[in-house]
């Protein structure tokens, strides 16, 4: 039996010290096809989409209500053409009311080594990749947690060296788990505008060697400093085509967008501009009129795109949007190499605004994908068949939108009914209580005046199928004078059906744990002990008054 990742969750839990419940709601969504991940690559790579939302609540006592601590926010790429999967964490967020220690650090950590690892890795990649963007901010999925006096929100270089020290012990464990030489782990780290002696003295107070594992692994494995977008050991998920000879660069092959992500705004911005002309937008077609001719007959007009490829005016209708050769990458896509996007990075208003950001990469692949009778182990399983326990995308938009809007934890009794109506909300949506349809309202049909001479008279149906507009073909969609294909076509799977069953067995669990609390002190608080427990211990020294002297002096 696989498992699953509520599971892999509260083990991790289990280890944690002192004496408290955990309840845990993890939302994964079923896959559907995305076009955006690498929106200017050619050719583009077919790529599956998952949300992911994990929501944690604490329970000190029996008798105590639950309280929401921490939520983890993620999506999982599954690029099968290269069998390649990306993990890219957008949010981690807490209340700042957990008991000390903080579940953050093991609850981060547990959801990257249930994806990092082969054997319990949802997605069937032999390459495997994570991605982090990290900046620091007051609160991200908890409303007005600011607030909170409890919450004490780490600054931009702890948050940094925060998600270094995390990134850095699931490699190390990773590492352990799949066995010495199985497998090629590398580690990635930019700080944009700092260089790599100002990056590790930035960081060099929550460095590697005071991570939680002993001295000895957490030097196993280095980090680099730079873009792991020039890696040729471990494959990249959308790469060029070496063996091509004709293939052109193309940086969309290489950079991948990601919601709310400085990457992907300075790429759109890259795709769309010109040389000389700074960004612009797309050019609009301007259509002129050609006037032909056949038998002396009277002639016709007829409209003709005089935009070529890129925008130029004047193309040959027999060009390059016709015959299939319109692959140049758009804008300066191929003049700029990962290694100049990077260095522009540094001068990216989001990255020099005065607060450190930072981008860490995890890179994964198998060096024996043999199983033991020498035959490669495949997939049979297609990428859009949805699995059990996952649920609708819906289901997941509309629980984060009641967790950003609806409720707020600025204090602790707000923070106890917020958790109410979010849990109650997960469990009434896989319940279906939220899923009654909608009626449908029909308009009233006029009222005719009634007469002597009219008899009665069936009504006509003319009447109820004018207020529908007749079924059409929408019109292709068009690019530079070229029919483009839908990027996305329907998915062949129905949605996901949730249940009460689905709801006990995959979405909610919970844990009790009760282990001897540690008094020896932690070496570099995380991001998840922001604030929370006990308030450290303060010593006030007194300041001893000089006597005056009474000798008239």
């Amino acid at each position: 039996m696989s498992l699953h990742l509520r599971d892999a969750l509260l083990d991790g839990l289990k280890t944690l010290p002192g004496t408290r419940e955990f309840h845990v709601h993890v939302l994964v969504s079923a896959p559907r096809k995305h076009s955006a991940l690498y929106q200017y690559a050619q050719p583009r790579c077919r790529t599956y989409l998952q949300d992911i939302l994990v929501l944690l609540s604490e329970q000190s006592t029996p008798d105590s209500p639950r309280i929401l601590v921490t939520a983890i926010e993620a999506c999982v790429y599954n690029i099968p053409a290269t069998s390649c999967a990306i993990l890219y964490v957008s949010k981690v967020d807490s209340t700042g009311q957990a008991s000390s220690p903080s579940p953050t650090t093991t609850l981060v950590k547990s959801f990257l080594s249930f994806h990092a690892n082969p054997a319990t890795r949802p997605v069937a990649a032999d390459h495997f990749w994570i991605h982090i963007f990290a900046r620091a901010q007051n609160q991200y999925l908890f409303p007005n947690s600011a607030d909170y006096p409890g919450k004490r929100p780490l600054s931009d270089v702890k948050l940094c060296g925060w998600w270094k020290r995390v990134l850095n012990d699931t490699a190390v464990k990773l590492n352990e788990e799949i066995g010495s030489g199985k497998a090629l782990i590398k580690l990635f780290y930019v700080l944009p505008g700092y260089s790599q002696l100002d990056a590790e003295y930035s960081l060099k107070h929550i460095s590697t060697s005071t991570s939680s594992l002993p001295m000895s692994h957490a030097h196993q494995l280095t980090w680099t400093y730079g873009h792991p977008y020039s890696e040729t050991e471990i494959p990249l998920a959308c790469p060029r085509d070496p063996s091509d000879p004709d293939s052109l660069h193309n940086l969309g092959n290489y950079i991948p967008s990601f919601d709310d992500d400085p990457k992907s705004r300075f790429l759109d911005e890259i795709a769309y501009t010109t040389e000389g002309e700074g960004i612009k937008s797309p050019a609009r077609k301007r259509p002129r009129t050609v006037s032909t001719a056949s038998n002396g007959e009277a002639s016709e007009s007829v409209l003709v795109s005089t935009l070529g490829p890129g925008g130029s005016e004047g193309a040959d209708e027999k060009g390059d949007s016709t015959n299939g050769k319109n692959d140049r990458p758009q804008g300066e896509l191929g003049k700029v190499t990962p290694d100049e996007f990077w260095e522009r990075m540094s001068f990216r208003q989001e990255c020099v605004a005065g607060a450190v950001t930072g981008f860490f990469t995890l890179g994964m692949t198998m060096l024996r994908k043999n199983t033991e009778d020498g035959s490669t182990e495949k997939s049979t399983v297609s990428p859009l068949a949805p699995q059990p326990g996952q649920v609708s995308s819906k289901i997941n938009k509309r629980v984060i939108t009641s967790l950003m809007t609806g409720v707020e934890f600025s204090t602790k009794e707000r923070a106890v009914r917020s958790t109410e109506s979010v849990e109650g909300t997960i469990r009434g949506l896989c319940e279906g209580i939220s899923t009654i349809p909608t009626p449908i309202i029909q308009a009233p049909q006029p009222r005719r005046a009634s007469g002597a001479s009219e008899g009665r008279r069936t009504p006509e149906r003319e009447s109820s199928s004018a207020l529908l507009a007749p079924p059409r073909t929408p019109p292709p969609r068009m690019t530079n004078g070229k029919r483009i294909i839908p990027d996305v076509s329907p998915n062949p799977f129905p949605e996901p059906e949730t249940s009460l069953e689905t709801y006990n067995s995959y979405i909610y669990g919970s844990v009790c744990v009760s282990n001897p609390i540690t008094t020896a002190p932690e070496k570099g608080r995380s991001e998840g002990e922001k604030g929370e427990g006990t308030t450290p211990h303060v010593t006030v020294l007194t300041v001893r008054k000089k006597k005056k002297r009474t000798d008239g002096n």
